[in-house]
């Protein structure tokens, strides 16, 4: 390359860069967005699965043991609903969260993740 044309070449790294520069922060808010919807349905089956064998193992209210158990290990940031019913001899859980949208306890999605467990009640004397 010649004096002349290096010296024309010069800066367009910088305007390249400018270019695509949105671009890529776009592409990490979308990946950061899949990471926190595949942490969702992780906190929404784990909490399902603790309520449901809390649940069938509660001597009383079940329905709150198995309420208390699915929410207390979720972040304060994730709307949960849950419900636990008794079906035949299986205490089931099912719980609801929204998708909170790039930061949990701000905005949320119109997207809601299920995660639903079973357990068998344990015979009481």
């Amino acid at each position: 390359m010649t004096g002349a044309a290096a010296h024309r070449d010069r800066g367009s790294t910088i305007v390249e860069f400018a270019g695509l520069f949105p671009l890529i922060l776009l592409m990490m808010a979308v990946i950061w967005q899949c990471i926190l919807i595949g942490y969702t349905f992780s906190l929404a089956g784990n909490a399902a699965d603790a309520g449901a064998r809390a649940g069938a193992a509660a001597r009383g209210d079940a329905e709150g043991a198995c309420a208390a158990a699915a929410r207390e290990d979720l972040p304060g940031a994730w709307d949960a609903s849950v419900s636990c019913p008794l079906e035949g001899d299986v205490r089931r859980a099912r719980v609801e969260l929204r998708v909170p949208v790039l930061f949990p306890g701000a905005f949320s999605l119109p997207v809601t993740v299920t995660g639903t467990a079973g357990a068998a009640e344990e015979d009481r004397p």
